[in-house]
């Protein structure tokens, strides 16, 4: 590995899932403007949306889409065009 390269300020950080408030630590350069104390140790504090805990592909809870309604759309604004040659 190329020497010099690599940030020097990985630390650990508390990222939070915001839709079901699971929190992890893991190591990041990510800058935080919040902190949170686990365990007595205060650590910087990341607010995700979605993490593997909230994701319905890790956790086989699927959203029921309306694919029929979006196909209409669509053909609505563009499946009546005409190829111009």
């Amino acid at each position: 590995m190329k020497q010099g390269i690599h940030p020097a300020n990985y630390r650990p950080v508390v990222f939070k899932d915001m839709s079901n408030d699971d929190t992890f630590i893991t190591r990041s350069t990510i800058n935080a403007k919040e902190t949170v104390e686990i365990d007595g140790v205060s650590y910087p504090l990341v607010k995700i949306e979605i993490s593997n805990t909230s994701h319905p592909f890790y956790t086989g809870k699927q959203k029921l889409v309306d694919t029929a309604g979006r196909v209409d759309k669509f053909m609505s604004r563009y499946g009546n065009r005409k190829k111009s040659s």
